[in-house]
């Protein structure tokens, strides 16, 4: 173990990042593996310090004591400046109390001087009563306060002009100069690149082909599930008629759908909170009612049942509702990006704001668009496409029944609805935790995610479902159950790793996260080290894999076609988690690699 060279709770003095002076600071901690030292400044700032930025307070006091045992000849000279020639000392006594009276005198002008102006609305007024308005007087009061100021500016002339300061003034300006420029650089440091400078999925070539692949890959998957042999070796499917691919009564559908969702999200019930600060320090409010607008579903498609309304209509127009949803996504994306140019700059995506068409486009030029208070990206997110999903899973269990005329779905298709039902109330009743999430503080809205809420989720997370009704699967009861346990395995791991991360963010000081423990970091936030995330660094990823396995699990081994939605989650979820240690890492820098050698693996234990 290497030896280190100050203890615990050492008082030194510490080095502030980013400049060249010293403040006092007090020794909490040493890594050993990092060889920093975490130090605690006076003002509770913690940061991660090298030994070579860290010095004796001996060292200081020495040379503060060699500055003051200068030469003599250079003290009286420093003393003849600071006085007039042939000035006796003691005048020096009489010139600083004459000082501070010409101090009050010059207070005394300026406060003369405001009340002198006149309130802004007294200008109309006085127009009419031919007085002069707050402009004129402006001027006037300014001309006297300059005349009678005039001497006191030529004598600060003359004194910088000639060196004529004392030494303890100058020092005093130094001192103000080099906190100015120590607040300028941090601010530099906070201040975000306007122009995103890093590419991510390729760059504009990747983008570009991701545009084709994605809605190309939700077609295949559908035509598949609907073949006899849904078999890889069967590729390429055959491709329906361009025309039957398209029907208008289907279109107007999910239109319906749509701004039913709208009403429901714009109905005046819930609470309103806050998002996470902006760039810029501003908090926008969100209405969270996602749960009540589930309800509120429900409760339709409920009346639509009792009244006979055939939901596998769903079933029997899902390849139109599909392309439909495609459409719209893509007009959205447009309507989105057009509005996007004449946004302010500081309403801008750090990660879509490259001067990329193809690439802003897709991964979506503005952060937060809005229609007067109403989200558009916040909206998308969770309403249609999470609410549409459930009830695609429910048109594909009615659709099983009637198929095979029977009076109860199987028990694979109960799992599936089971599981995936529980994913999506869930995430509604903890709506507000998605206001943390890089969906909402990071990526603007654009193609990626438009089509993502509106086409991916409901359409290829229901694929299991869609897969039953044309392939069913029979299973016995003690492999529903062990699926059953698996899958809430993975949800206990997904649910308490979420709140976990969630409630710290919100409230770092609450007394219930006591037991927590923490790295700090530079930036004045903590990275968790106990709990779920001292388990592994993404153990939301953890459970998400794990319930994915489960949703799968019931459509039996005879094809890997129901398994795609389990490798596209771990090869999503492998992207997003090499894009989050990017992230961290360049935001939390040494803490992050300190949080990393604690936490060594990524999502899965002794494996990644």
């Amino acid at each position: 173990m290497p030896n280190r060279k100050y203890a615990d709770g050492e008082v030194v003095m510490g080095r502030w990042p980013g400049s060249v002076l010293y403040y006092e600071v007090q020794v909490t901690s040493y890594d050993d593996a990092s060889h920093l030292y975490t130090v605690k400044y006076k003002d509770g700032t913690e940061l991660a310090l090298k030994e070579s930025d860290i010095k004796l307070q001996s060292s200081f006091k020495q040379r503060k004591g060699q500055s003051s045992s200068s030469s003599p000849s250079r003290r009286s000279r420093s003393r003849s400046r600071s006085r007039s020639p042939g000035r006796p000392a003691k005048g020096r006594r009489r010139s600083s109390s004459h000082s501070r009276e010409h101090k009050d005198d010059k207070k005394k002008i300026i406060q003369d001087a405001n009340l002198a102006l006149p309130k802004p609305s007294e200008n109309n007024t006085r127009r009419y009563n031919g007085e002069p308005d707050s402009t004129e007087r402006n001027d006037t009061s300014s001309k006297l306060l300059e005349q009678k100021l005039k001497p006191d500016m030529e004598v600060e002339r003359v004194l910088d002009q000639y060196s004529l300061r004392s030494r303890r003034e100058e020092k005093k300006k130094e001192e103000i100069y080099s906190e100015k420029k120590i607040f300028e650089t941090i601010k530099t440091m906070e201040k975000p690149s306007s122009k995103t400078k890093e590419l991510e999925f390729g760059g504009r070539f990747g983008t570009f082909v991701l545009m084709l692949l994605l809605p190309a890959t939700v077609l295949y998957l559908l035509l598949m599930c609907k073949q006899d042999d849904p078999s890889l070796l069967n590729f390429p499917p055959p491709l329906p008629a361009l025309e039957s691919l398209w029907e208008a009564k289907v279109f107007g559908v999910f239109l319906l759908w749509f701004f039913f969702q709208a009403l429901f999200s714009l109905l005046p019930i819930g609470k309103v909170v806050e998002g996470l600060p902006l760039s810029t320090g501003r908090k926008l409010q969100y209405r969270i009612n996602g749960f009540y607008a589930f309800v509120l579903t429900a409760a339709a498609i409920g009346t639509l049942l009792y009244f006979q309304f055939e939901l596998h209509y769903l079933y029997d127009h899902f390849m139109q509702f599909a392309v439909s949803a495609a459409v719209f996504s893509m007009a959205l994306s447009i309507y989105l990006y057009i509005r996007s140019l004449k946004a302010p700059e500081e309403d801008l995506a750090p990660g879509g704001n490259s001067g990329y068409l193809v690439y802003d486009f897709f991964t979506g030029h503005e952060l937060n668009p809005r229609i007067g208070s109403f989200d558009l990206k916040y909206f998308c997110e969770l309403r249609p496409g999470l609410i549409g999903w459930v009830v695609i899973n429910l048109a594909m269990l009615l659709a099983e029944m009637k198929i095979y005329n029977q009076s109860m779905p199987s028990l694979s298709m109960i799992l599936v609805n089971s599981f995936q039902l529980l994913y999506v109330v869930d995430a509604l009743w903890n709506e507000e935790a998605v206001l943390t999430t890089m969906d909402i503080t990071h990526d603007g809205f654009g193609f990626m995610l438009a089509f993502g809420d509106l086409v991916w989720v409901p359409f290829v997370y229901s694929l299991q479902a869609f897969y039953l009704v044309g392939h069913p699967v029979a299973i016995s009861w003690p492999v529903a159950a062990a699926i059953t346990i698996l899958n809430c395995v993975g949800y206990y791991i997904f649910r308490s790793a979420n709140s976990q991360k969630n409630n710290f963010r919100r409230n770092p000081a609450d007394p219930k996260l006591s037991y927590l423990k923490v790295i700090p970091t530079a930036t004045g936030k903590g990275l968790l080290v106990t709990g779920w995330w001292g388990f592994v660094r993404h153990p939301n990823y953890l459970g998400d894999i794990i319930m994915a396995l489960a949703w799968s699990l019931p459509c039996g081994f005879n094809h890997i076609l129901p398994y795609f939605y389990v490798i596209y989650f771990i090869c999503l979820l492998v992207h997003r988690e090499a894009r989050d240690e990017h992230h961290c890492k360049k935001k939390y820098g040494l803490a992050w690699e300190r949080y990393c050698q604690r936490v060594p693996y990524r999502i899965f234990p002794y494996i990644y």
